[in-house]
């Protein structure tokens, strides 16, 4: 089996040969080939690169074109602060939409033109020609609440919950069908599955998730769905209060931060969906030891049953070492699905 086969026999709950590793590497990745994250983020061509020696070093069954959130937002003109060594970062305190009035002169991004966003189009086709059918091909959108955080700042975001809920579903609308136009390019040039990243959704209640963000999300996944391609969402942040919303999300793959607990979600999420993750990047990645990587990757193994696939809970930390990076790709290849 290869990386794709391997990926995609488990999320159609299919036998496979060992467990599936899909660990997000980022910074990690920028490391493996000697470049600054400045560079990585900046231009498709060395994203590309470093996912390919990465994937081949640790033996991943996949490779992404994740960089940071700024992307959609830079297209339509965000302020967006560049760093030589470190993410792009949006400047909230100048943010886009600090205006409400402003939502309704944006317009989509028009993405045959050069930007970030085009950038990342060209990173998933030049994976695509790279790496063919050997691993899964992963691209990545903005969810409804992570992106409108970045056009409206997060703190004001929260508060047009409960001061102006018109003009929360008019931007997770507008954010939506940018991120579907999005992920619509992204998988014409090669995509398999759209990561869908929503970080600022573990930052709501549950009665705000489930009237505002879930519907938006649940949209924007069946979207992507109707165009072909599957859907791993990733939720930074606690997430237990929304694991009902998000295990009906129809998602082929769950991937949860490290705070979350792992056999509440198989209860809450039921037997089918996939869950990946998700074992603490710091402590027991980064500073931890191949011993307590492997103790933490089998407990997440145990508490989440045979519909498992191996990874850390967020983003592989960069400076982790490569034994410890290596510790999840021996326990992968030691392991089948229902081994415990």
């Amino acid at each position: 089996m290869n990386g794709r086969e391997r990926i995609l026999a488990m999320i159609n709950h299919q036998s496979v040969d060992r467990l599936p590793l899909m660990p997000i590497t980022m910074m990690l990745a920028a490391d493996q080939i000697g470049v600054k994250y400045g560079e990585y983020a900046k231009d498709y061509r060395v994203l590309a690169e470093a996912q390919i020696q990465t994937a081949q070093k640790f033996d991943f069954d996949y490779v992404s074109v994740i960089s940071d959130p700024g992307r959609e937002a830079a297209d339509l003109g965000a302020d967006i602060r560049y760093f030589d060594d470190q993410p792009p970062a949006i400047n909230e305190q100048n943010a886009l939409i600090a205006d409400k009035t402003k939502l309704a002169s944006l317009r989509l991004p028009d993405l045959s033109s050069e930007g970030r966003m085009l950038d990342r189009i060209k990173g998933v086709a030049l994976l695509k020609e790279r790496v063919g059918d050997e691993k899964l091909i992963e691209g990545w959108v903005e969810g409804p609440c992570a992106e409108g955080s970045d056009l409206r700042g997060i703190n004001t975001l929260m508060m047009d919950f409960n001061d102006d809920t018109d003009f929360i579903k008019e931007l997770f609308s507008f954010v939506i069908d940018m991120a579907l136009e999005f992920a619509r390019a992204q998988i014409d040039a090669g995509a398999d599955i759209i990561g869908v990243g929503d970080a600022a959704a573990s930052l709501v209640g549950p009665s705000v998730y489930k009237e505002f963000v879930l519907p938006e999300e649940k949209r924007l996944v069946d979207g992507i769905h109707q165009m072909g391609a599957l859907v791993r969402l990733h939720i930074c942040g606690k997430t237990k209060k929304h694991y009902d919303g998000m295990g009906k999300l129809g998602c082929a793959i769950v991937d949860l931060d490290w705070m979350n607990p792992m056999d509440l979600a198989r209860q809450v999420m039921g037997p089918d969906q996939v869950l990946l993750g998700n074992i603490d990047p710091v402590e027991i990645l980064k500073n931890g030891t191949v011993e307590s990587v492997t103790s933490g990757i089998s407990e997440c193994h145990r508490h989440s049953g045979q519909y498992y696939i191996i990874g850390a809970g967020c983003e592989v930390p960069k400076g982790t070492p490569n034994e410890n990076v290596m510790a999840m790709t021996q326990y992968a290849h030691s392991h089948k699905a229902i081994d415990f």
